[in-house]
């Protein structure tokens, strides 16, 4: 077992196996943070710039995730070229310096502009981590660590809401943007003097843009990763259409708006849960029978959630354990789908993960936007895109898995090569 993490570049500089944990989740913990945080501080963002149209102010937060998922594209060949270091710190430098600017912002409109440059320029935060895990760890093993990872990257959406709350109750809504300026600046500067080098200088790959044309097909062609890939698309798409909806939803359809920290931070506390109990059990059953498992699982309680919205409406008594056990559930899907999707890349893991993340951020992002702006004053909208999506990508999974569900890998590896000499 690997228990400390050294650098490829030819530096002493190393870390431990559970520093490197860490310092990993708090890198993609950015993003959540530059997501939940602001939730409670929309009401008051649309106020000061005179937006009236109430699903318009959602798009704060769907705007970043959209721009998020395209900026998914471009650091992976980067870091494959130039080393993951360098191009995750620029992506810490753009994160800081776009907070300081939302923070200044004149106009609505300049703050969407500039939520999107952020969402771009930063994307490399949630992609890179994925890559430089996969310089080290493969298989279940990755899994693990990404589940591991998953249990102190969710506890972010749990208190985010929170800290922008407490931000609110001080100051107005731009210190929310200082406030994660500040975080990000702190997290920089762990990473600038602990995180060594995981790409050895032998192993990078001459920049090329053809690379990242040639990947994102290519992860849409092979079959063993495209129905995971397009799956988390939808099934996360869900779950942001939850995400830019949510403070509507609690504080509206519910009634319950001086609650909404309290109820967001229960349902997304299950997330971290869930990972915490995939990373002990994912290496002894395998990430696909785990995950696999929880995707069936999910189409039951999408479908309660369905009945709920329609003969059930307004009863938080069944919309609060409903959803977080689909938001538990995706705890075990989430870090298992992309461990099994980046396993036919060992080569190209950067240029791999940025095509991937681009496709179920972009993907997912595009599902929350029309999800939210679905929003009807009911639960309705959500629970038929949990139940229909969460559909969807079992059929894709079927797909990627030839039909066979709950394999180990060595028995996928063997059915594949049986099918492949048929």
């Amino acid at each position: 077992m690997i228990t400390r993490i050294s650098s490829s570049d030819g530096t002493s500089r190393s870390i431990g196996r559970a520093e490197f944990v860490a310092l990993m989740a708090a890198t993609m913990s950015l993003g959540a943070l530059a997501i939940d945080a602001m939730l409670p501080a929309l009401d008051e963002i649309a106020g000061s710039f005179g937006v009236t149209e109430p699903n318009r102010r959602q798009l704060v937060v769907g705007i970043y995730l959209l721009a998020a998922g395209a900026g998914c594209l471009v650091p992976g060949s980067f870091a494959d070229t130039f080393g993951r270091r360098r191009v995750l710190f620029v992506a810490f430098a753009f994160y800081v310096v776009t907070s300081i600017l939302c923070a200044f912002a004149p106009t609505y409109e300049s703050l969407l502009w500039m939520r999107g440059i952020q969402g771009f320029c930063t994307a490399g935060l949630g992609v890179l981590p994925a890559a430089i895990i996969r310089d080290r760890f493969e298989g279940d093993a990755m899994a693990r660590i990404m589940s591991t990872i998953f249990i102190v990257f969710m506890v972010v959406p749990v208190l985010a809401p929170s800290v922008g709350q407490a931000v609110l109750a001080f100051a107005q809504w731009p210190w929310v943007f200082v406030v994660m300026a500040l975080i990000a600046a702190a997290v920089w500067v762990w990473a600038w003097s602990r995180l060594p080098e995981t790409l050895a200088r032998e192993d990078r790959t001459r920049l090329d843009f053809r690379t990242v044309a040639h990947n994102l097909p290519l992860t849409l062609t092979t079959r063993e990763a495209s129905g995971y890939v397009i799956g988390s698309a939808l099934t996360f798409g869900a779950l942001f259409g939850y995400i830019n909806s949510a403070q509507q939803l609690i504080g509206e359809h519910f009634d319950a708006d001086e609650y909404f920290p309290i109820i967001f931070g229960m349902t997304a506390s299950t997330l971290a849960v869930s990972s915490f109990a995939n990373s002990r059990i994912v290496e002894r059953f395998g990430a696909r029978r785990v995950s696999h498992t929880a995707l069936v699982t999910f189409i039951c309680l999408a479908a309660m959630q369905v009945y709920a919205a329609f003969f059930q409406p307004g009863n938080l008594v069944w919309f609060v354990p409903l959803m977080a056990g689909n938001l538990c559930l995706l705890g075990f899907m989430g870090a298992n789908f992309g461990s099994i999707a980046m396993q036919p890349f060992e080569k190209t893991a950067g240029a791999a993960s940025s095509a991937q993340g681009f496709i179920r951020m972009g993907g997912a992002a595009l599902i929350g936007i029309a999800i939210g702006q679905a929003y009807d004053g009911t639960a309705k909208p959500i629970a038929l895109a949990l139940f229909g999506f969460s559909l969807c990508a079992l059929l894709l999974v079927l797909f990627s898995e030839r039909g066979k569900l709950f394999r180990r890998p060595g028995e996928a590896r063997k059915y594949l090569a049986m099918h492949e000499a048929i």
